[in-house]
Protein backbone atom coordinates (compact mmCIF):
# COMPACT_ATOMS: atom_id res chain seq x y z
CA UNK A 1 0.00 0.00 0.00
CA UNK A 2 1.10 3.57 -0.71
CA UNK A 3 -1.31 5.52 1.46
CA UNK A 4 0.23 8.26 3.62
CA UNK A 5 -0.43 6.19 6.75
CA UNK A 6 1.25 3.08 5.31
CA UNK A 7 4.22 5.08 4.08
CA UNK A 8 4.52 6.73 7.50
CA UNK A 9 4.94 3.32 9.10
CA UNK A 10 7.87 2.58 6.81
CA UNK A 11 9.38 6.06 7.22
CA UNK A 12 9.20 5.71 11.00
CA UNK A 13 10.90 2.33 10.90
CA UNK A 14 13.67 3.59 8.62
CA UNK A 15 14.38 6.77 10.58
CA UNK A 16 14.33 4.94 13.92
CA UNK A 17 16.72 2.21 12.81
CA UNK A 18 19.16 4.59 11.13
CA UNK A 19 18.90 6.99 14.07
CA UNK A 20 19.98 4.26 16.46
CA UNK A 21 22.88 3.39 14.17
CA UNK A 22 24.30 6.90 14.00
CA UNK A 23 23.87 7.60 17.72
CA UNK A 24 25.67 4.35 18.55
CA UNK A 25 28.49 5.19 16.13
CA UNK A 26 28.97 8.85 16.99
CA UNK A 27 31.97 8.39 19.27
CA UNK A 28 33.91 6.79 16.42
CA UNK A 29 32.83 9.26 13.72
CA UNK A 30 35.59 10.42 11.39
CA UNK A 31 35.74 12.40 8.16
CA UNK A 32 35.59 10.09 5.15
CA UNK A 33 35.21 12.64 2.35
CA UNK A 34 34.35 16.25 1.49
CA UNK A 35 31.84 17.69 -0.99
CA UNK A 36 31.28 21.34 -1.95
CA UNK A 37 34.24 22.61 0.08
CA UNK A 38 36.86 21.43 2.55
CA UNK A 39 34.46 22.05 5.45
CA UNK A 40 31.47 20.27 3.83
CA UNK A 41 32.19 16.84 5.24
CA UNK A 42 30.97 13.27 5.02
CA UNK A 43 31.66 10.79 7.82
CA UNK A 44 31.81 7.04 7.54
CA UNK A 45 28.55 6.98 9.51
CA UNK A 46 26.75 9.03 6.81
CA UNK A 47 27.69 6.28 4.39
CA UNK A 48 26.76 3.48 6.78
CA UNK A 49 23.38 5.02 7.61
CA UNK A 50 22.45 5.52 3.96
CA UNK A 51 23.53 1.96 3.17
CA UNK A 52 21.20 0.74 5.93
CA UNK A 53 18.31 2.88 4.66
CA UNK A 54 18.72 1.67 1.08
CA UNK A 55 18.96 -1.97 2.13
CA UNK A 56 15.79 -1.71 4.22
CA UNK A 57 13.89 -0.02 1.38
CA UNK A 58 14.91 -2.86 -0.94
CA UNK A 59 13.46 -5.28 1.63
CA UNK A 60 10.29 -3.38 2.52
CA UNK A 61 9.40 -1.58 -0.73
CA UNK A 62 11.50 -2.95 -3.58
CA UNK A 63 9.53 -1.19 -6.33
CA UNK A 64 10.10 2.31 -4.94
CA UNK A 65 12.69 4.83 -6.09
CA UNK A 66 15.42 6.38 -3.95
CA UNK A 67 16.88 9.88 -3.90
CA UNK A 68 19.65 9.98 -1.32
CA UNK A 69 22.47 12.32 -0.37
CA UNK A 70 25.30 9.82 -0.42
CA UNK A 71 24.44 7.36 -3.18
CA UNK A 72 23.19 6.95 -6.73
CA UNK A 73 19.54 7.67 -7.50
CA UNK A 74 17.29 4.66 -8.01
CA UNK A 75 14.32 4.94 -10.38
CA UNK A 76 11.33 2.98 -9.14
CA UNK A 77 8.16 1.71 -10.78
CA UNK A 78 5.62 2.34 -7.99
CA UNK A 79 5.37 6.13 -8.22
CA UNK A 80 6.88 6.51 -4.73
CA UNK A 81 10.40 7.79 -4.12
CA UNK A 82 12.22 7.81 -0.78
CA UNK A 83 14.17 11.01 -0.14
CA UNK A 84 16.95 10.27 2.33
CA UNK A 85 19.41 12.28 4.39
CA UNK A 86 21.40 9.82 6.51
CA UNK A 87 22.83 12.61 8.69
CA UNK A 88 21.57 16.15 8.36
CA UNK A 89 23.95 18.26 10.41
CA UNK A 90 27.13 16.24 9.90
CA UNK A 91 29.44 18.88 11.38
CA UNK A 92 27.34 18.92 14.57
CA UNK A 93 27.47 15.13 14.56
CA UNK A 94 31.26 15.09 14.25
CA UNK A 95 31.61 17.53 17.15
CA UNK A 96 29.06 15.80 19.38
CA UNK A 97 26.45 18.57 19.21
CA UNK A 98 23.06 16.77 19.30
CA UNK A 99 21.43 19.04 16.68
CA UNK A 100 21.56 16.48 13.83
CA UNK A 101 19.14 13.94 12.42
CA UNK A 102 18.23 11.15 10.05
CA UNK A 103 15.57 12.43 7.64
CA UNK A 104 13.32 10.11 5.64
CA UNK A 105 10.48 11.19 3.35
CA UNK A 106 8.22 9.36 0.90
CA UNK A 107 7.10 11.45 -2.08
CA UNK A 108 4.79 10.69 -4.97
CA UNK A 109 5.27 12.00 -8.47
CA UNK A 110 8.61 13.21 -9.87
CA UNK A 111 11.30 13.46 -7.15
CA UNK A 112 11.66 17.22 -7.61
CA UNK A 113 10.48 19.67 -4.93
CA UNK A 114 8.37 21.82 -7.26
CA UNK A 115 6.57 18.76 -8.70
CA UNK A 116 6.36 16.18 -5.92
CA UNK A 117 3.75 15.53 -3.23
CA UNK A 118 5.25 14.65 0.15
CA UNK A 119 3.21 11.74 1.50
CA UNK A 120 5.00 10.94 4.77
CA UNK A 121 8.10 11.92 6.68
CA UNK A 122 10.10 11.00 9.77
CA UNK A 123 13.02 12.80 11.41
CA UNK A 124 14.98 11.10 14.20
CA UNK A 125 17.21 13.64 15.89
CA UNK A 126 20.34 13.32 17.97
CA UNK A 127 18.51 14.28 21.14
CA UNK A 128 16.38 11.14 20.82
CA UNK A 129 13.21 12.79 19.54
CA UNK A 130 11.17 11.26 16.73
CA UNK A 131 9.24 13.72 14.58
CA UNK A 132 6.68 12.32 12.13
CA UNK A 133 3.90 13.37 9.75
CA UNK A 134 1.58 11.94 7.11
CA UNK A 135 -0.14 14.04 4.49
CA UNK A 136 -3.58 15.10 5.68
CA UNK A 137 -3.26 13.16 8.94
CA UNK A 138 -1.19 15.48 11.13
CA UNK A 139 2.25 15.75 12.69
CA UNK A 140 3.65 14.33 15.89
CA UNK A 141 6.62 14.63 18.26
CA UNK A 142 7.23 11.29 19.98
CA UNK A 143 3.61 10.41 19.30
CA UNK A 144 2.10 13.63 20.64
CA UNK A 145 0.22 15.76 18.14
CA UNK A 146 1.81 19.03 17.01
CA UNK A 147 -0.36 22.01 16.13
CA UNK A 148 0.83 25.61 16.01
CA UNK A 149 -1.62 28.42 16.70
CA UNK A 150 -1.09 32.18 16.55
CA UNK A 151 2.03 34.08 15.61
CA UNK A 152 4.20 36.93 16.83
CA UNK A 153 4.88 40.17 14.94
CA UNK A 154 8.18 40.28 13.10
CA UNK A 155 9.99 42.19 15.84
CA UNK A 156 9.18 39.40 18.32
CA UNK A 157 9.96 36.52 15.98
CA UNK A 158 12.79 34.13 16.85
CA UNK A 159 14.20 33.06 13.50
CA UNK A 160 16.38 30.03 12.76
CA UNK A 161 18.61 29.91 9.69
CA UNK A 162 21.65 28.20 8.24
CA UNK A 163 24.56 28.89 5.92
CA UNK A 164 26.25 27.29 2.95
CA UNK A 165 29.73 25.75 3.01
CA UNK A 166 31.23 27.80 0.19
CA UNK A 167 32.88 31.04 1.34
CA UNK A 168 31.30 33.27 -1.29
CA UNK A 169 27.76 32.20 -0.48
CA UNK A 170 28.36 32.38 3.26
CA UNK A 171 29.52 35.98 2.87
CA UNK A 172 26.31 36.90 1.05
CA UNK A 173 24.18 35.10 3.61
CA UNK A 174 26.00 36.91 6.40
CA UNK A 175 25.07 40.24 4.83
CA UNK A 176 21.40 39.24 4.79
CA UNK A 177 21.53 38.20 8.46
CA UNK A 178 23.12 41.52 9.42
CA UNK A 179 20.25 43.41 7.77
CA UNK A 180 17.53 41.12 9.13
CA UNK A 181 18.77 40.89 12.73
CA UNK A 182 17.61 44.38 13.85
CA UNK A 183 14.08 43.58 12.65
CA UNK A 184 13.49 40.35 14.61
CA UNK A 185 13.72 39.15 18.22
CA UNK A 186 16.92 37.22 17.49
CA UNK A 187 18.44 34.65 15.15
CA UNK A 188 19.55 31.10 15.86
CA UNK A 189 21.97 29.09 13.72
CA UNK A 190 21.81 25.53 15.00
CA UNK A 191 23.15 23.55 12.06
CA UNK A 192 20.47 21.14 10.80
CA UNK A 193 17.72 22.21 8.42
CA UNK A 194 15.48 19.26 9.19
CA UNK A 195 15.63 19.81 12.95
CA UNK A 196 15.13 23.56 12.51
CA UNK A 197 11.93 22.91 10.57
CA UNK A 198 10.73 20.47 13.22
CA UNK A 199 11.36 23.13 15.85
CA UNK A 200 9.19 25.54 13.88
CA UNK A 201 6.48 22.86 13.91
CA UNK A 202 6.76 22.66 17.69
CA UNK A 203 7.05 26.42 18.24
CA UNK A 204 10.54 26.12 19.76
CA UNK A 205 11.46 28.79 17.23
CA UNK A 206 8.92 30.97 15.48
CA UNK A 207 10.22 30.79 11.91
CA UNK A 208 13.03 29.55 9.70
CA UNK A 209 14.62 30.36 6.37
CA UNK A 210 17.57 29.02 4.44
CA UNK A 211 19.00 29.06 0.93
CA UNK A 212 20.94 26.39 -0.92
CA UNK A 213 19.27 23.33 0.56
CA UNK A 214 19.00 19.99 -1.21
CA UNK A 215 15.69 18.08 -1.42
CA UNK A 216 16.76 15.57 1.23
CA UNK A 217 17.55 18.39 3.67
CA UNK A 218 13.94 19.52 4.00
CA UNK A 219 11.50 17.00 2.47
CA UNK A 220 10.42 15.18 5.63
CA UNK A 221 10.54 18.17 7.96
CA UNK A 222 8.67 20.41 5.52
CA UNK A 223 5.72 18.02 5.75
CA UNK A 224 6.00 17.90 9.55
CA UNK A 225 5.88 21.68 9.75
CA UNK A 226 3.06 21.93 7.19
CA UNK A 227 0.92 19.38 9.00
CA UNK A 228 1.48 21.36 12.22
CA UNK A 229 -0.05 24.43 10.59
CA UNK A 230 3.08 26.18 9.33
CA UNK A 231 3.43 27.64 5.84
CA UNK A 232 6.54 26.28 4.13
CA UNK A 233 7.27 27.89 0.77
CA UNK A 234 9.86 29.42 -1.53
CA UNK A 235 10.56 33.10 -2.01
CA UNK A 236 7.69 33.45 -4.50
CA UNK A 237 5.22 31.66 -2.23
CA UNK A 238 5.35 28.47 -4.30
CA UNK A 239 6.97 25.17 -3.42
CA UNK A 240 10.20 25.39 -1.40
CA UNK A 241 13.36 24.49 -3.28
CA UNK A 242 17.11 25.00 -3.36
CA UNK A 243 16.75 28.74 -3.88
CA UNK A 244 14.80 29.28 -0.65
CA UNK A 245 12.85 27.59 2.11
CA UNK A 246 10.82 29.91 4.37
CA UNK A 247 8.74 28.46 7.21
CA UNK A 248 6.46 30.63 9.35
CA UNK A 249 2.86 30.75 10.46
CA UNK A 250 0.62 31.72 7.51
CA UNK A 251 -0.31 35.12 8.92
CA UNK A 252 3.37 35.97 9.56
CA UNK A 253 4.90 34.45 6.44
CA UNK A 254 4.60 37.47 4.12
CA UNK A 255 6.25 39.82 6.63
CA UNK A 256 9.28 37.55 6.95
CA UNK A 257 9.52 37.01 3.20
CA UNK A 258 9.31 40.77 2.58
CA UNK A 259 11.98 41.45 5.21
CA UNK A 260 14.28 38.90 3.61
CA UNK A 261 13.75 40.42 0.17
CA UNK A 262 14.53 43.88 1.54
CA UNK A 263 17.62 42.43 3.24
CA UNK A 264 18.95 41.39 -0.14
CA UNK A 265 18.00 37.73 -0.54
CA UNK A 266 18.21 36.68 -4.16
CA UNK A 267 17.91 33.27 -5.84
CA UNK A 268 21.27 31.48 -6.08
Amino acid sequence: MSTPAALLEVATTLATEAGRLIVAGRASARVADTKSSSVDIVTQMDLAAEELLRARIRELRPDDGILGEEGDDVEGTSGITWVLDPIDGTVNYLYGIPHYSVSVAAVSGPPEPHRWTIEAGAVSDGAGTLWTAARGLGAWRDGEALRREGSAPLDRTLVATGFQYTAERRALQGQVVARLLPQVRDIRRLGSASVDLCHVAAGTVDAYYEQGLHPWDFAAAALIATEAGVKVAGLDGGAPDGDMVIAAMPEAWDALRDALAEAGVRPF
